[in-house]
């Protein structure tokens, strides 16, 4: 019996050996090594927003690559008004008083330098053309008395040099002729000054009953009209018409203190109006105002802008914008830039279809571009189009 007992202790020590040994075809492993497992994916940002490489939405969306430009770094831009160049405006005035006969033109009209505008009957037109006639009265008077005194001065001369007259003879005889001479020249200048009157009316010399023709003084439109036919008009100071030259406008801003040192005569400032979106046009500045607004602390500035196709009408009103200088930063598209909660965004990619969200600082837009002065690198791919496509994932 106790033989029995003892071999039946020994198999099952020999079987817990065996089954503690180690199989042949199991690797081998240290008591604290883990048992194996399945390789674990790579690890990603916390932040990054994943999209799958079959999702239609990667699709959706554009990126653009982080570029470096020449962007301002000293500029202003102001509210401008277009308004008409005082150097190429004319207040059309009657030369002399008179009933308005005719009024050859309209509101609005284009007209050339020295085209009719109105006609005119005045008695100044038979008083200058009469003046006219006098003063070559009197030139052809002077002309006899002179050819007179000339024959008298050569007679007398002759007898002196015959001892048939005194000496004072000859003298009385040439004072007559040198008086001769002198009112004929007083006569001739008087004549010019008739014809020139006349030829400033437009009238005809030797003619009455003639209209004044009033001319354009430039080329340009019609802006303001304040004549009509009929009536008489005694005041010369009361302007008929007003005609501007538009083929050169000026714009007008106020610029406010803090940038006048950038502004001096012949800087270019770039033109936008409301009128005509997405287009810029260049000016150049005329004049500077002498002193400041005390109210609003700005200076006037008018700068000179070409306006050949007639485009440019006073009273439009846009922008002026002045870049003094320019440096070179990294800059994205406007749209790329998202404000939230007081923050600027960008979406970055991070990797092949993950994308993080990326706090920037951007400087003042210019133009479709906006600078990045921290946050992005050159090169780096971001977001323009599509960023809330996001927000499902």
């Amino acid at each position: 019996m106790k033989r029995a007992a003892s071999l039946l202790l020994v198999l099952v020590v020999s079987a817990c050996q065996r089954t503690s040994e180690p199989m042949a075809s199991e690797p081998k492993r240290s008591p604290s090594s883990p048992p194996a497992a399945a390789a674990p994916p790579a690890p990603t940002s916390s932040a990054c927003i994943a999209i799958p490489p079959d999702s239609p939405k990667l699709k959706q969306i554009q990126l653009t690559e982080v570029k470096l430009a020449q962007m301002p770094t000293e500029e202003f831009t102001v509210p401008g008004k277009v308004e008409v160049n005082p150097n190429r405006v004319s207040k059309v005035l009657l030369p002399v008083a008179g009933r308005v006969a005719e009024v050859l033109v309209r509101f609005g009209d284009a007209v050339r330098k020295n085209d009719p505008l109105v006609t005119v009957e005045s008695p100044e037109a038979d008083a200058a053309a009469s003046a006219a006639m006098q003063a070559e009265a009197q030139v052809n008077e002077a002309k006899t008395a002179l050819n007179k005194a000339q024959q008298d001065f050569d007679r007398v001369s002759e007898l002196f040099r015959g001892d048939a007259v005194a000496k004072k003879e000859v003298i009385a005889a040439e004072t007559a002729l040198v008086q001769a001479k002198i009112a004929l020249q007083q006569a001739q200048t008087a004549y010019q000054q008739a014809v020139a009157r006349l030829e400033l009316f437009g009238l005809s010399p030797g003619r009455f009953r003639q209209r004044i023709v009033v001319r354009a003084p430039l080329s340009g439109k019609i802006t303001e009209m304040n004549v009509a036919a009929g009536e008489f008009r005694n005041d010369l100071s009361a302007p008929l018409m007003t005609i501007a030259d538009l083929s050169s406008v000026w714009i007008s801003a106020e610029v406010p203190e803090t940038f006048i040192r950038l502004v001096k005569p012949g800087e270019i400032f770039d033109v936008t109006l409301s009128a005509y979106p997405g287009e810029v046009f260049r000016s150049r500045v005329a004049r500077m105002a002498d002193t400041l607004d005390p109210q609003t602390r700005t200076l006037k500035v008018w700068a000179e802008l070409g306006n050949p196709q007639g485009k440019l009408r006073p009273e439009m009103f846009g922008e002026v914008r002045h870049i003094e200088s320019y440096h070179q930063v990294p800059v994205v598209p406007a749209r790329a830039v998202i404000q939230a909660q007081g923050r600027l965004l960008v979406y970055r990619e991070s990797a092949p279809g993950c994308f993080e969200p990326v706090k920037v600082e951007a400087g003042r837009r210019s133009g479709d571009l906006i600078p990045v002065t921290a946050g992005l690198k050159v090169g780096e791919r971001v977001i323009v189009d599509g960023a809330m496509l996001l927000t499902g994932n």
